[in-house]
């Protein structure tokens, strides 16, 4: 199907005219699980080196959840009463070159209070204390608190279209990021880039940033879709 946005799943999201990136309906359990530690690796060594910019990653929601219903791992954001469009993945520092930091700093292990903030807006205490680990030790080493203050008030800012109408719509990775840009004053297309699963559905929107934490020209090797991709957005309940 190629050039075809595919219409399937029931409307779980209408967002009329331009909306905000917070969640739809967040309600924030009593009890929230401790994290378990998020280290390097063989395949995910510690890398130390010169931040060149950043990348705001932002994960659509539905398409996360499409094929992980019952996955208790992902209870809070997939199940229950809570509905959730755009999610924040991440701040990521990004390299002057290719290569970027990680794990370059031992990360503790985050504390009740600070995922409990952050919950609505990254609905997943283990991608909380990775985003931590991996990224954010990179660029406040020693105050977690500071690095998502940083990333949240980036996503807070960010308002997307009508992600229902578009889903109705054939759709380009070049048109659907022209919209984005168009809900965002100071962006343009080419200062994100979209990733795809498999079938050409909507994965993410990365946001590409200079050292300064303002919009800039995504770099060449920054990767997803091509511009004249198709691309399909699951609109199912989130």
């Amino acid at each position: 199907m190629s050039g075809l946005l595919r219409v399937v799943g029931v409307i779980g999201l209408a967002l009329p005219g331009v909306a905000t990136a917070q969640a739809l309906q967040c309600d924030v359990p009593a009890r929230i699980a401790a994290p378990r530690p998020d280290l390097p690796d063989a395949r995910q060594p510690k890398r130390v080196l010169p931040i060149g910019s950043y990348t705001l990653a932002i994960s659509w929601s539905p398409e996360f959840c499409r094929s992980r219903r019952g996955d208790e791992r992902a209870a809070f954001q997939c199940g229950g009463g809570n509905r959730f469009g755009f999610v924040l993945h991440g701040l990521w520092p990004d390299g002057e070159g290719k290569d970027w930091p990680q794990y370059c700093a031992p990360a503790s292990i985050l504390p009740e209070r600070l995922i409990r903030a952050n919950l609505c807006a990254t609905p997943s205490p283990q991608l909380l204390q990775h985003e931590w680990a991996k990224h954010g030790t990179c660029m406040t080493p020693r105050d977690p608190a500071r690095y998502f203050a940083q990333s949240r008030r980036l996503y807070d800012r960010l308002r997307f279209p009508d992600m229902d109408r578009l889903s109705r719509r054939r759709l380009t990775v070049r048109a659907l990021s022209t919209a984005i840009a168009r809900a965002n004053p100071g962006w343009r297309a080419d200062m994100m880039r979209i990733t795809t699963t498999r079938g050409n559905w909507l994965d993410e929107v990365w946001m590409c940033l200079d050292k300064g934490l303002r919009p800039a020209r995504c770099p060449a090797h920054q990767g997803g879709a091509k511009p004249g991709q198709a691309v399909r957005i699951w609109r199912g309940r989130a």
